[in-house]
């Protein structure tokens, strides 16, 4: 279903503007008339507008008046300007400073709702770019989700299942273990993927903001309310909304929560107008939030509301064989700049025996940290911080209780991608999720480099292991 598209139609001609207005009505858009450039500016702080057709010659606000109000509340709406064919002029330098365009009077309704159609697409585009752009910093961080490990391939089937359904998520983990890369994951794999994915952190959320924040509000509503703002569940409409540590979200807070996801209707504050939404939930939390419900802390009817499927992320600590892949992957993220490109033995070694309770970002941040300060290509464990050197060995431990060495683990598995791929190195670093050259790194360290036996270049022999 096409989403609605609403156009407001400003002139202090009650004919022109009535006729304005049935005309694109009947064109398939939504309309309100505004007669006049105050109730205008009025109503562009009551609704978000895809389009505003405006006469340039009115008292005591005109057109430009209009336009100039826009600009400043609400760039992403183009305004159109109405002109006598005389005052061309106006209209040319209007467009200089920021009209989408101008039509002459009288209007050709061809032209009419030609121009109407580019204003609303042109709208959409650059509020869908925003989204986009706002996404991809946090997409170049999804491709961190990233593990060998079984209990993370786990994790990857039952993202790869969900994904195409309407089913909410909660996801649950330790901070840092990529709660939101995962939500994004899930997101990016839907049917809503071409829709805003909108992350609303409830633990920074105040009672006094709650409603603002997710509901939106219109101009005037309260001290400090300037403009029009819609709320970040109505951003997230036709897309996910993410709701990170809901298991912080006030009491207050979960009594809204739960009503919109009942009712899939919301009220923007100071305004009687009720706005459906459509979205997808997905929720996560660091705490348990079933001990929450018993402890009184949390509603158990918005529990089942989010937790239709429940993925659990395990720390990194408990997969420590996705230690090495995580580290070249952000060492390659990092190192380029400066060639920083190898992490020495006893820097791994170093890395395996840390606990990390701060999980896969405190690996990452390590890392990043230790790039910035090295001086050469390799990265020894000096260029590691103290804590980490001298870190619990949980994480090796916890290896080497596992059947075989984390050596022998990875080693098979790199052997085991070769042969699925006929030995093509280049096709296995991509499914291992590294480069050629980690994987030539790797090859060596397990003596499988060049001049090792069953190894060419292109293919390579593993009958024999």
């Amino acid at each position: 279903m096409e989403a609605e598209r609403w156009i407001l139609v400003v002139d202090d001609d009650r004919h022109n503007r009535e006729m304005l207005g049935e005309a694109l009505s009947r064109a398939g858009f939504q309309v309100e008339l505004a007669p006049g450039g105050e109730e205008a500016v009025t109503k562009g702080g009551l609704r978000e507008y895809d389009a505003v057709f405006s006469d340039i010659k009115m008292t005591p606000v005109s057109g430009m008046d209009v336009l100039e109000s826009f600009r400043k509340t609400a760039p992403e709406t183009p305004v159109v300007l109405l002109t006598a064919f005389g005052s061309v002029e106006t209209a040319i330098q209007a467009m200089k400073h920021g009209a989408f365009d101008y039509i002459t009077k009288p209007v050709n309704l061809e032209e009419l709702e030609l121009v109407a159609t580019r204003a609303v697409q042109h709208c959409r585009l650059v509020r869908e770019h925003r989204h986009l752009q706002s996404a991809f910093s946090e997409r170049l961080r999804a491709a961190s989700i990233i593990g060998q490990s079984r209990s993370m391939v786990e994790v990857f089937k039952l993202v790869g299942k969900v994904a195409q359904s309407r089913a909410s998520v909660l996801i649950q983990g330790e901070s840092g273990t990529g709660k939101e890369l995962i939500a994004r994951s899930i997101h990016d794999n839907s049917a809503r993927a071409a829709r805003a994915f909108v992350s609303v952190n409830c633990s920074a959320i105040p009672d006094s903001l709650i409603e603002s924040e997710l509901f939106g509000h219109v101009k005037g509503a309260f001290t400090g309310a300037h403009t029009f703002r819609r709320g970040l569940l109505e951003e997230a409409n036709g897309g996910t909304c993410f709701l990170d540590e809901v298991g912080d979200l006030s009491s207050i807070g979960q009594t809204k929560l739960l009503r919109v996801l009942q009712e899939r209707e919301i009220r923007r504050v100071g305004s009687n107008e009720v706005v459906t939404v459509d979205f997808r939930v997905i929720a996560a939390s660091h705490r348990n939030l079933l001990e929450l419900v018993q402890a009184g802390r949390f509603r158990e009817d918005l529990l089942y509301r989010l937790n239709t499927v429940t993925i659990t992320l395990p720390p990194l600590r408990e997969r420590p064989e996705d230690i090495p892949f995580l580290a070249e992957f952000f060492l390659a993220r990092y190192g380029t700049e400066k060639n920083v490109t190898t992490l020495s033995e006893d820097a791994m070694e170093a890395l395996l025996r840390y606990s990390w309770p701060g999980n896969v970002r405190e690996l990452e941040h390590i890392i990043e940290r230790a790039v910035a300060l090295a001086t050469h290509a390799v990265l020894s464990a000096d260029d590691l911080p103290l804590e980490i050197r001298k870190g619990k060995n949980a994480g090796l431990e916890q290896a080497r209780a596992r059947p075989g060495t984390l050596s022998a683990l990875q080693r098979e598995h790199v052997l085991a991608v070769l042969e699925s791929t006929q030995g093509n190195k280049e096709q296995a670093a991509r499914l291992l999720g590294i480069s050629r050259r980690t994987l030539y790194r790797l090859l060596d360290r397990y003596g499988l480099g060049k001049g090792a036996p069953n190894l060419s270049e292109n293919r390579l022999d593993t009958t024999s292991h």
